[in-house]
């Protein structure tokens, strides 16, 4: 090996390091489409998972897992439950270390994940001492715990009302996204018992970033509103957070939102950037600033939106406004930006997602998530569908499925998971990603190049794919699912080995500049 190719083995290494590490923040954002705003009438929730740290995404399949009487959940904080019988089958989205980044996608087609949202309430600490929250509270088990037992997204806002009006929640607050191919739901958390659900209208659209966004609520209408017990608005009352004498009505999340730090977007302009500009984009125009309302909730979109739209939306760096600081890519990375908040699509991206959840189909064919490992403007999605019966081993490390389930395996890994591993398909995603940021204009230019076609084509075909996969199921539902496996395994293989020949074609173009 030559001077050169050593040297960029080395740059190429220390950039997965080091930009993997660069951050320690979380921005996580979320789209949910109703089924009346969708070119196709399915429910969509697209999803960008970003948190700081050396971090590694498993992918993999959980099938049903049998209990005795005497089983128990345990969970992190030392509370406990019992099991169900028999749990139904996933597909596991695991991040591992992190508290709050799994995603799963059930059996039943019902999704579970999750946008931090930080709130006024007390520490942990004052919440235990005053007895809201119970053996330790509830955090990490949440999602799983409703992925496990629910067959609906109602029925999920209900498990995990359950489960908050038991042990309380243990982090400051967090929305919770439950969603299927009927409807999709929004469970905003304030550390503690206190939460309310909220339904996404069938023909609109909701932009989730860190910060809750349901506002006034109205328990009685319980088609579209699921609350605590403990009521929401007369704690609010009570810790001075609302006013019942302003003339204003009550609104959760101004009551309950952490109040903007000085000199942030949200003072300055009164909204999130991320849910301006997703609302925006959603409406096709800019929606002029300073607001004079709150954002709303959820917004009627200016056309239908496609799985490419909301790909389009989780890709986004605020370009075409006055806040693209890098003037279209002329100064560098978008994923670089800092000041006014980060943008929607930024480097501490593990994980792009849209589901795509249709209800007319048998659910194996009519649920499926087109997925990206990594930033989505970077890299490539690939359709994953709900039938699999597996997913290729080098998208998760070969743990017994048994141990990985343990709280203990996800949060004290082996020694040796974090290291960079040449055959594991997170890190070739991760290593274009990082590369293409060094030159993002030219990185970025060279890379879609071979993507747009990638995912154009699998557009195109997935008609065809789902006509075969339908015929195979009225006559044969194994086949069928073996069918899925495989068409779906050749496209994330496939994507693993562009991905390489990418990384490759990125360092010969930075090194000739």
């Amino acid at each position: 090996m030559n001077v050169k190719k050593i040297f960029w083995v080395i740059v190429a290494l220390l950039l997965i390091v080091t930009v993997t590490t660069s951050s320690v923040f979380a921005d996580c954002f979320t789209v949910l489409v109703g089924k009346d705003a969708s070119v196709d009438g399915s429910v969509m929730w697209g999803h960008n998972e970003q948190n700081g740290g050396l971090r590694i995404v498993n992918y993999r399949v959980i099938p049903r897992i049998e209990y005795g009487p005497e089983d128990l959940v345990e969970l992190r904080n030392g509370g406990t439950l019992p099991e169900v019988a028999e749990t139904f089958s996933l597909i596991w989205l695991e991040n591992t270390g992190i508290s709050f980044s799994d995603a799963y996608f059930n059996e039943w087609g019902v999704v579970t994940g999750s946008d931090g949202c930080g709130t006024r309430e007390d520490s942990y600490d004052e919440l235990v001492a005053r007895g809201d929250i119970t053996d330790g509270g509830i955090e990490y088990m949440l999602r799983r715990l409703v992925a496990q037992r629910a067959k609906t997204a109602r029925e999920g806002v209900e498990i995990a009302g359950e489960l908050l009006n038991r042990f309380g929640y243990a982090a400051s607050g967090r929305s919770l996204m439950i969603v299927d191919p009927n409807e999709a739901w929004v469970l905003s958390m304030v550390r503690g018992k206190h939460w309310v659900a909220q339904k996404c209208p069938d023909d609109e659209v909701v932009l989730l970033p860190n910060v809750h966004v349901i506002g006034e609520i109205d328990l009685e209408d319980t088609d579209n509103f699921i609350g605590s017990p403990a009521d929401v608005k007369d704690y609010a009352i009570e810790r001075g957070w609302y006013d019942p004498n302003s003339g204003k009505p009550f609104s959760f999340r101004e009551a309950y939102n952490r109040i903007p730090s000085e000199g942030s977007f949200r003072e300055e302009y009164g909204c999130d950037p991320r849910q301006w500009y997703a609302q925006s984009m959603v409406l096709g125009e800019l929606i002029p600033l300073p607001v004079k309302e709150p954002l709303p909730f959820s917004i009627k979109p200016a056309h239908k939106l496609s799985v490419q739209d909301v790909k389009d939306i989780i890709s986004s760096h605020l370009e075409g406004t006055e806040f693209d600081v890098t003037e279209e890519y002329k100064l560098g990375s978008p994923h670089d930006m800092r000041g006014i908040g980060r943008s929607i699509c930024g480097e501490s991206t593990q994980e792009g997602a849209v589901y795509q959840l249709r209800s007319w189909m048998p659910k194996e064919v009519g649920c499926l998530v087109w997925r990206t490992t990594g930033a989505p403007c970077s890299i490539v999605l690939t359709p994953w569908y709900l039938g699999i019966t597996e997913t290729p081993e080098i998208y998760y490390k070969p743990w017994e499925i048994e141990e990985q389930l343990k709280v203990s395996h996800h949060f004290d890994p082996p020694a040796g998971t974090f290291d960079y591993d040449p055959e594991f398909a997170f890190w070739a995603f991760n290593a274009v990603e990082n590369l293409v940021d060094m030159n993002y204009k030219k990185g970025l230019e060279l890379v879609r190049a071979v993507w747009d076609p990638f995912e154009a084509g699998q557009f195109a075909i997935q008609p065809v794919v789902e006509e075969i996969a339908l015929k195979l199921f009225s006559e044969d539902e194994t086949l069928a699912r073996q069918f899925l496996t495989d068409y779906t395994s050749s496209r994330a293989l496939l994507a693993v080995d562009k991905a390489n020949k990418l990384s490759g074609e990125l360092k010969t173009l930075f090194w000739a500049k």
